[in-house]
């Protein structure tokens, strides 16, 4: 007898192509390599299996290769989840991998950390290996 739930890909049900082109950027004008740690408490999006809101607070830390993202069109990003039916570890891959697309940076981390629900503290965790450019593979 299994014990796994099957349960369907709740990223199929978004229409990720529309979220995706809400982001936009701006041209990174410094010299050296900055961390830039971005934080709201205001993520949410609904819990497909209870219809509950799912509230985390969503840190993002990356370090730019070229792009930084506008925090304007970030805010309206996250808030395009707010009406979403989708689990909690599939939303943190899903603006994972959207921010990668979108930056390409040296380096990025995102954290969400839910509010306790049921009794449990959840925070899910995505990263990126340490990407080093160099000018002259850029310009191949």
């Amino acid at each position: 007898m299994s014990r796994e739930i099957i349960i369907a890909d709740t990223r199929s049900n978004l229409d990720l192509e529309s979220k995706f082109q809400i982001l936009k950027t701006f041209e990174l004008q410094n010299r050296h390599d900055q961390t830039i740690i971005i934080e709201t408490s205001e993520f949410s999006a609904v819990c497909p299996g209870t219809g509950l809101p799912d509230v985390a607070k969503l840190v993002i830390e990356y370090v730019p290769d070229r792009l930084c993202v506008e925090l304007k069109a970030l805010k309206y990003y996250l808030f395009s989840f707010r009406d979403d039916a989708i689990f909690q570890e599939p939303v943190t891959d899903v603006i994972f991998d959207q921010l990668m697309r979108l930056l390409k940076p040296k380096r990025l981390k995102l954290t969400m950390r839910y509010n306790t629900r049921g009794g449990f503290d959840v925070t899910t965790v995505a990263e990126s290996p340490v990407v080093t450019r160099s000018a002259e593979s850029e310009k191949k």
